[in-house]
């Protein structure tokens, strides 16, 4: 039968109802039969617990500046499926969508008619990106891990052009262990035989895992580090750090988003370029320019005058989202109000004894989020009283909890949601 576009957006929403995440030799002959799409491209695999997808926006945007096409597969998207596949940042319009998703799912039929199951939501749409990606005149494509690395459906890839690795931290141990060792380790998995990585040095734990793992493949490997850059200013706008090296020392990259940790996130997006584009004239400006002007939705992003949203996930990007609040000055009594909500396969009571032994906030306002595995803003309200004594403000309509955010915060005072 022939789709629309909305049937198609229906037809894999639909996907996890009747399937299930596979191996990666199943996806490996899912993308062996659609002809190893866009395999003759240069890809950069980027794993991580936090910040990967911005250091794939950055990195994607540094290289259009410098008049580069660039494919980009990412994950989670925000309002439209058409996010996860991009070029040059840009979603791809419904008729390449359908197009794409047509072609996919004549293999995915012939499969099952060979007794091979349907690959998963998430390889469903690699499958689709990656075809996407063979249709366009990319020369360089970024693949954003969706959990984990070693077993992600994304490493089917056997031989990318460089791995990046970011920001490691405690989060899914259910499935990916639950130590910082265990959890670098599965991160690792998307190291290959030769292939450079790049890799956020801010863990000394995951940092001898990495490092271990590269060198038993044989992999150069690059450690970026906190004394790669200074930061030298934080606003309620923007972020602003100088580079250690010699070359690019008096030169201020300015980051519109205030999350501190974007410091370095950027700094790995621009050691990534400079590497990808060693030999090549690079217009210094222009990345200056590119970053500038980036926005990445959900990063501490100030979405109203009062308004900031984060999308703080797990212990690890709360802790960093803490760090911002300091540096802002929002740890203090400066009016501000912390809305949270969580998903029960996290660990949200950690997280919520983070944010209470930090920041000294006018309130905190609990709400849920519309998901089967939201956590009760009452059991959230409990919680929070258990650690902190500023005041809980419970609702559990979003709409009502913004509403309450708003009349808890001062004239001077931001609301941040998390």
């Amino acid at each position: 039968m022939a789709y629309s576009y909305e049937e198609a957006v229906e037809y894999i929403g639909e996907i996890p109802r009747f399937t299930k995440k596979h191996t990666l030799e199943h996806t490996k002959e899912f993308l062996r039969r659609l002809g190893n799409p866009a395999f003759d491209r240069k890809i950069i695999h980027v794993a991580g617990t936090n910040g990967k997808g911005s250091v794939c926006a950055y990195l994607q945007a540094l290289l259009t500046a410098e008049g580069k096409n660039v494919g980009f597969f990412t994950s989670p998207h925000l309002v439209s499926v058409n996010e996860r596949i991009r070029r040059n940042n840009v979603p791809i319009d419904d008729k390449a969508f359908l197009t794409v998703f047509t072609e996919v799912l004549a293999v995915v039929r012939q499969m099952e008619e060979e007794g091979l199951e349907h690959p998963s939501y998430f390889e469903f749409l690699f499958g689709m990106g990656m075809k996407a990606f063979a249709g366009m005149d990319a020369e360089y494509i970024i693949l954003e891990t969706g959990l984990g690395g070693r077993l992600d459906a994304t490493n089917s890839v056997e031989r990318p052009y460089l791995t990046l690795i970011t920001s490691i931290s405690l989060d899914h141990t259910e499935i990916l262990g639950g130590t910082i060792r265990e959890i670098a380790g599965e991160k690792a998995g998307i190291i290959k035989p030769q292939v450079p990585v790049f890799y956020d040095g801010s863990s000394k734990e995951a940092s001898e895992v990495i490092r271990s793992a590269a060198l038993e493949k044989g992999a150069p490997c690059r450690e970026i580090s906190k004394n790669a850059f200074e930061i030298q200013e934080v606003t309620r706008k923007y972020i602003a750090f100088s580079r250690a090296n010699a070359y690019d020392k008096d030169v201020m990259i300015h980051v519109p988003m205030c999350g501190c940790y974007q410091a370095m996130n950027a700094e790995i997006a621009l050691c990534a370029a400079e590497y990808l584009l060693e030999g090549e004239q690079i217009h210094e400006e222009r990345w200056q320019e590119a970053l500038a002007s980036l926005r990445w939705e959900g990063r501490m992003e100030r979405v109203a005058l009062h308004l900031v949203v984060d999308g703080a996930h797990n212990p690890g990007a709360v802790e960093a989202f803490v760090e911002s609040m300091k540096a802002l000055g929002a740890d203090s009594q400066d009016g501000s109000v912390v809305l949270f909500s969580a998903v029960s396969d996290k660990n949200y009571e950690q997280m919520i004894e983070c944010l209470c032994s930090n920041l000294d906030v006018n309130a905190f306002v609990v709400t849920e989020v519309e998901d089967a595995r939201r956590v009760p803003a009452e059991e959230l309200r409990r919680v929070f009283q258990k650690y902190t004594k500023k005041k809980v403000v419970c609702e559990a309509d979003v709409c009502e909890a913004l509403r309450a955010a708003e009349a808890q915060r001062t004239a001077d005072g931001d609301v941040y949601c998390l």
